[in-house]
C-alpha cells in the first residue's frame, strides 16, 4: 500500500505546484515560482491558509505577492511568463464572485497571446449546504453553474474541482497544458470553497518533483522539401517573423539564415528584436502600423516565409499588404493551427530546429543581389523617416514621436520598453529600434488597456538585471495604475512614463478618419448647451495620482526636460514615474498600411459619407489568400 499524507485540498495543491519544473535545452527551473492573490471569503481559509502554512513550516516553497486587483495580477503574471519564454508560470488566486470574475479579462489576454497563467479562482460550496451564499449566481437552468463558468472561453483548460480527489487528474491536466507550446494560454481550476478546506488522504507520490519537458519538434523531412523547392523558385522572399522566433530563443538562427539567403526580415510586435533593427537584412514593422519599407516588400512579395506568426489583421494589414497576386506562402510554427493560413506549405515545428534544418535545405541559394540592394535603399530610407520622425519639433506641446525618439535614444539595448494600447503600440511598430528580443514588451494580441503598469511588475520580476519603461497613456493610466502600489511594495525599481494628452488619441485619430469627428474621445466637461463632453479640458493630474500610490514623481515640460527626467528616473533606486503632457493630434508618422475597421454604410454626416467612400476603396483590395 502506498504512503500517503493526509493535507486539505489547498495544502495538497500548493505541495504539488511547489514541486513542478520545467526543461529546454538541458535548463531545468521551477515551473510555478509563486502565487499572486487576493484573499477574500473562498479563500483566505483554503489557499491563504494554506500559503501560509507552508511559509511558516517550510513544507514547500512557493512565495506568495499580494497584489491589487485582480485582472492586474493575471497581467503580471502573463508578462513574467511572456519574459520567461512560456518556461515559467504563476498561479493566481482570487476569492469567491467578483474577485474570482475580475481575472477573465486577465485571462482572455492571457490565451490571447497564448502565454500560460494558472488561475486558482474560489468557487461556491460543492455541497452546497447553506445556498445561495454571498455572491452567488442563481442559474434558473442549472445548480451547477456558477460565475466562474465565465472563464471557460478565455481559458485553455477549465475544470471544477468538487471533490478532493478529483484534484489530482485535474492538476495533472493543468500543468500538461501550461506546458504545451502549441495549447498553452490560460488554465483555471475552480476551487470551492468547502473543498479547498477539506481533507484527504493523499498519495505521497504525488508531490515528487516531476519535470515537465519542452520539445523542439523538427519539420517532417517531406515538407522540408516542398517549402525549400518553393522559396527556391521564389525571386522576391519575404519573412515575417513572429513571436514564435523569440519564445524559441530563436534569434540567432533567424539572423544566420537571412544572412545566408538574403531574405529580408520584416516583424511582428510579438517578434520584434530577434533580429536587430540595423542589421542588413532587417526592414522593420509589417502591416497595418508597418514601415514603408516593410509593406513595400510585402506588396511585391513572391513567396512568404511566416515564423512563428499568427498573422493577425494588423500583420496583413487585414489581408491587403500582400500585393502578388500568385504570392506563395511557407508557415513555420509549432502551431499547425498557424502553420496551415494562407494555403500555405506547412513547417510543423519548433522555430529554432525548423529554421536550422530549412537551411540546410536551401545550403547555397540565395536571392539576386540586386534584390539584397533594393532591401537596404528601403532600410535606409525608412531609417531617414523614422529620425524626422523622432526629432520632429512641435509647439506647445511635444508630438509623442519626439517623446518614443528621446526615449530610444536614452535608454540600453537591453532596457525593455511596454506597452500595449492606444496610439503608442502603432508608432512603436514603426518606429521603434530594438536591438534585444526581449527589450519590446508591445502586448498586441489583445491590446488590454491596463496591462501596462501592471507587467512593469511581471517583467521586472523575469529579468531584474534589466531596466524596465514601461509607457502608458493616460487612457490606460486611468484603468489600472494601483499596481503602482505592488511594485513599492516589493521594492522593485521601474520606470513609468505618463503619456498624457487628454483622452483617447488612438481612438480619437481612427474617429475622425472613419468620419465620427473624434466623438466621445477628449477628457472633456459636459458643455450644458450641446449636451455633448466638449466643454473644457478636466483638471486630471495623473502625476499627483503615482505620488499618492508611493512612486517617487519627475514632472517634464518639453523634449529637453524629458530628456534629463529620464536620466534621473535611471539613477534612482527605486519606482519612479516620469510625466509629460504631448499634443493628442500628433504629427503622427506616416501610415503605409490599412486596418478593416467597418464604417457606416449610409449617413446623414458627410464626414461619414466621406469616409465611407474611402473605406470602400480599401476594400476592394482585401482578399484571401487561397
Amino acid at each position: 500500500m502506498s504512503e500517503t499524507v493526509r493535507l486539505t485540498t489547498a495544502q495538497a495543491l500548493v505541495r504539488f505546484l511547489a514541486a513542478q519544473y520545467s526543461e529546454r535545452d538541458g535548463v531545468e527551473q521551477r515551473l510555478i515560482p509563486g502565487v499572486w492573490g487576493i484573499f477574500g471569503h473562498g479563500n483566505v481559509a483554503g489557499l491563504g491558509q494554506a500559503l501560509l502554512q507552508a511559509a511558516r513550516t517550510g513544507e514547500a516553497d512557493l512565495p506568495y505577492y499580494l497584489a491589487r486587483n485582480e485582472q492586474g495580477m493575471v497581467h503580471t503574471s502573463a508578462a513574467f511568463a511572456k519574459m520567461r519564454d512560456r518556461l515559467q508560470a504563476f498561479a493566481c488566486t482570487a476569492s469567491t464572485g467578483p474577485g474570482s470574475t475580475n481575472m477573465v479579462t486577465g485571462a482572455a489576454l492571457a490565451t490571447t497571446n497564448r502565454v500560460p497563467v494558472l488561475l486558482l479562482p474560489s468557487d461556491m460550496f460543492a455541497t452546497r449546504g447553506p445556498d445561495p451564499v454571498l455572491q452567488q449566481l442563481e442559474d434558473t437552468r442549472g445548480g451547477d453553474v456558477t460565475v466562474n463558468d465565465a472563464l471557460r472561453p478565455v481559458s485553455k483548460y477549465w475544470d471544477r474541482v468538487t471533490r478532493p480527489e478529483q484534484l489530482i487528474p485535474a492538476a495533472l491536466a493543468a500543468l500538461r497544458m501550461l506546458t504545451d507550446p502549441v495549447e498553452t494560454g490560460a488554465v483555471t481550476l475552480c476551487l470551492p470553497q468547502d473543498v479547498q478546506a477539506e481533507a484527504h488522504d493523499w498519495p505521497v507520490e504525488l508531490f515528487r518533483g516531476r519535470v515537465w519537458h519542452i520539445d523542439r519538434p523538427v519539420p517532417d523531412p517531406a515538407a522540408l522539401a516542398r517549402a525549400a523547392e518553393t522559396l527556391r523558385e521564389a525571386r522576391k522572399p519575404l519573412i515575417v517573423a513572429g513571436g514564435g522566433v523569440v519564445y524559441a530563443q530563436a534569434g540567432r538562427q533567424l539572423r544566420e539564415f537571412a544572412e545566408a539567403t538574403g531574405i529580408p526580415v520584416a516583424d511582428t510586435h510579438a517578434g520584434k528584436g530577434a533580429v536587430q533593427w540595423d542589421h542588413p537584412c532587417a526592414v522593420g514593422g509589417i502591416g497595418a502600423t508597418g514601415s514603408k519599407s516593410a509593406n513595400e516588400l510585402a506588396r511585391e512579395a513572391d513567396v512568404v516565409l511566416g515564423i512563428g506568426t499568427r498573422y493577425s489583421d494588423f500583420t496583413t494589414a487585414s489581408h491587403t499588404v500582400f500585393g502578388d497576386p500568385d504570392v506563395e506562402f511557407v508557415n513555420l510554427n509549432v502551431a499547425r493551427l498557424d502553420a496551415a493560413k494562407h494555403s500555405a506549405s506547412q513547417l510543423v515545428g519548433d522555430a529554432r530546429a525548423g529554421l536550422e534544418a530549412l537551411r540546410r535545405e536551401l545550403d547555397g541559394w540565395e536571392v539576386e543581389p540586386a534584390y539584397r540592394t533594393r532591401v537596404r535603399e528601403l532600410a535606409r530610407e525608412w531609417a531617414r523617416i523614422t529620425d524626422e520622425c523622432y526629432h520632429v519639433e512641435h509647439e506647445p506641446l511635444p508630438a509623442q514621436t519626439a517623446v518614443l525618439g528621446a526615449l530610444n535614444e536614452s535608454i540600453a539595448e537591453r532596457d525593455v520598453v511596454i506597452n500595449a494600447a492606444g496610439s503608442m503600440p502603432g508608432d512603436l511598430q514603426m518606429l521603434w529600434r530594438a536591438s534585444d528580443p526581449k527589450a519590446y514588451h508591445v502586448e498586441y494580441a489583445y491590446s488590454c488597456m491596463g496591462y501596462e503598469v501592471a507587467s512593469g511588475t511581471g517583467v521586472k520580476m523575469a529579468d531584474p538585471s534589466r531596466e524596465v519603461f514601461v509607457l502608458v497613456g493616460d487612457g490606460s493610466y486611468l484603468m489600472m495604475a494601483q499596481e503602482i502600489a505592488t511594485m513599492v511594495s516589493e521594492g522593485l525599481k521601474v520606470v513609468i512614463i505618463v503619456v498624457q494628452n487628454h483622452g483617447f488619441a488612438s481612438i480619437g485619430s481612427l474617429s475622425e478618419e472613419l468620419g465620427s469627428q473624434r466623438f466621445g474621445t477628449r477628457y472633456r466637461y459636459r458643455d450644458p448647451e450641446s449636451g455633448l463632453l466638449e466643454g473644457a479640458t478636466l483638471p486630471v493630474d495623473l502625476a499627483a495620482n503615482a505620488a499618492s500610490l508611493g512612486a517617487r514623481v519627475v514632472r517634464a515640460h518639453g523634449i529637453k526636460e524629458f530628456r534629463e527626467a529620464i536620466a534621473q528616473a535611471k539613477a534612482a533606486e527605486s519606482t519612479t514615474v516620469v510625466h509629460i503632457e504631448t499634443d493628442m493630434h500628433g504629427p503622427n508618422p506616416p501610415s503605409h498600411g490599412w486596418w478593416d475597421v467597418p464604417v457606416s454604410e449610409v449617413s446623414e454626416l458627410d464626414s461619414t459619407r466621406t469616409a465611407y467612400g474611402t473605406y470602400a476603396q480599401h476594400k476592394r483590395n482585401q482578399r484571401h489568400y487561397l
